[in-house]
């Protein structure tokens, strides 16, 4: 067991981001479950501490660079413009978001899945392709779970199978997407070094990946902080808040975190239109 002091740290807040939807809540409140690429991990949330159910050498070597526990999101908070109310009480409101540090596989395929969707439904679709085409693992406690499919198996997939999943459109985004990147024609390595702006534009080369998913895959997966998503919440946002432009400048190595904090704020605070300045 590894003990984690909720400082900046929130599960709850996490699993509500929008960024991972492998991560849920169990039946019995205050119990997560995430399965990754890494493994499945079991986590215990109490008001001031979260305990991770696995050894310090798992922690150390998977979980805390998973969760990006070696970076102070305090200094991140403290970067932001005293005037800026609206940021402010975005960054207070979901203070314990970080940004995780996910398989670049899965993310592709989950943002895709994302567009015109809502995170319940996103959730059912991942759970039911992993269910199909993943390959079941038993935990040493005997819990059964199911990691995300490669992508040389979902590059066998037929269109037809997707559809019947009720995956729609997006299936022949994920079909072309996987045997893209089983082909090696889209290498997901040289990804992970690639600068922001050259990765998001090596990802919209594949199918149903437009600007906004392949920011949501440098920022989710390889950890690119200038990456700053817009879908309809943040444009809202930015559209009240900042008619004049986000200051990308003053945010430059930070700006996807403080999308979180909006976006957050927006879909589950007490944030309304007009409400808040």
């Amino acid at each position: 067991m590894v003990t984690i002091d909720n400082v900046h740290f929130s599960i709850q807040q996490i699993c509500g981001s929008g960024q991972c939807f492998r991560l849920e809540e169990t039946e019995e409140k205050g119990i997560y479950e995430l399965v990754t690429a890494r493994g499945y991990l079991k986590i215990l949330t109490e008001p001031e501490q979260t305990i991770l159910c696995c050894s310090q050498d798992e922690f150390e070597s998977c979980w805390k660079e998973y969760f990006d526990l070696n970076t102070c999101y305090k200094d991140y908070i403290e970067r932001i413009d005293r005037n800026d109310t609206y940021l402010q009480k975005a960054a207070e409101f979901g203070g314990g978001i970080r940004i995780l540090r996910q398989d670049i596989w899965e993310m592709i395929v989950t943002f895709i899945l994302s567009q015109q969707n809502n995170i319940p439904r996103i959730r059912n679709l991942i759970r039911g392709l992993c269910q199909r085409y993943g390959k079941p693992e038993i935990t040493e406690s005997g819990r059964e779970f199911y990691p995300f499919p490669d992508a040389q198996v979902l590059a066998e997939a037929e269109e037809r199978e997707l559809r019947e999943m009720k995956l729609g459109y997006r299936s022949p985004y994920i079909c072309g997407s996987a045997r893209m990147v089983a082909s090696g024609e889209i290498d997901l390595e040289a990804l992970k070094k690639m600068e922001y702006l050259r990765a998001r534009e090596e990802l919209m080369k594949l199918p149903g990946v437009g600007g906004k998913v392949a920011d949501c895959i440098c920022l989710f997966a390889l950890h690119q902080l200038d990456a700053f998503p817009v879908d309809t919440h943040i444009r809202k946002a930015l559209d009240i808040h900042y008619p004049e432009g986000f200051p990308f400048d003053r945010y430059r190595g930070c700006a996807g975190v403080m999308q979180q904090y909006i976006f957050y704020y927006d879909l589950r605070g007490e944030y309304r239109e007009g409400g808040a300045s």
